[in-house]
């Protein structure tokens, strides 16, 4: 594998024993299993964050910049760098990631704690290969009982120009780097408009149409 997205999955499976002991002191009476499914037919999904929470706490908002934690996501699939700012923000009970790429077709369930009032789910993860693009939940209510579904489109971070070229897109299909400061882009978080064929990528193969990803959310436990 290469050495960007080498470092990132190092850099989750650290944060992973991290917010191991983050959900052991976390203290919550409810839990959640977040079940992921990914409903492309070429696109992989990077380690996925998944975090509960209060309301206030947001990973993006459309329109506006991406953050620099959202960036590192949505480029080279690090999930750290977020990791660090949620587990540092008293509003958040609990993080957790999936610590692995998930393919076409398959599906990954991450469980998550929340104390009393943080019941809003979120979750972001890149998608390969892209320049930046990613799936994400923002502050989704969690069901009081039972399940409830959400489905991610495909989003864009902004941060760097969609040229579709294997050399600056990590992962397995194209090996290239991961974040590429000062590229530019668009500027602001918007729905990804998927890919072209400007690059080394065929439309035919890794193009998609919204939307990429299904997730499930299930309460499992109160006390």
């Amino acid at each position: 594998m290469f050495k960007p997205m080498r470092y990132a999955l190092t850099a989750a499976a650290v944060s992973g024993l991290l917010l191991s002991s983050a959900a052991v002191s976390a203290n919550g009476n409810i839990s959640y299993h977040v079940t992921i499914t990914n409903i492309t037919s070429s696109i992989n999904f990077t380690p996925i964050l998944v975090t509960s929470h209060r309301k206030g706490v947001s990973l993006y908002e459309l329109g506006s910049a991406a953050s620099d934690e959202l960036t590192a996501i949505a480029e080279g699939g690090d999930i750290a760098p977020l990791s660090a700012v949620l587990l540092d923000d008293s509003r958040v009970a609990d993080v957790q990631d999936s610590g692995d790429l998930l393919g076409p077709g398959e599906s990954v369930t991450v469980t998550v704690s929340a104390t009393q009032g943080a019941h809003n789910i979120s979750m972001a993860s890149m998608m390969l290969p892209t320049n930046d693009g990613f799936i994400a939940l923002n502050s989704v209510k969690a069901p009081r009982k039972g399940t409830v579904t959400y489905y991610s489109p495909g989003y864009d971070a902004g941060t760097e120009p969609n040229d579709e070229l294997c050399i600056s897109i990590p992962g397995p299909t194209c090996g290239g780097e991961g974040l590429s400061p000062g590229a530019g882009g668009e500027g602001y978080v918007h729905i990804n408009r998927g890919i072209h064929g400007i690059g080394d990528l065929a439309p035919d193969v890794y193009d998609w149409r919204n939307a990429v990803a299904k997730i499930t959310i299930s309460r499992i436990n109160s006390h």
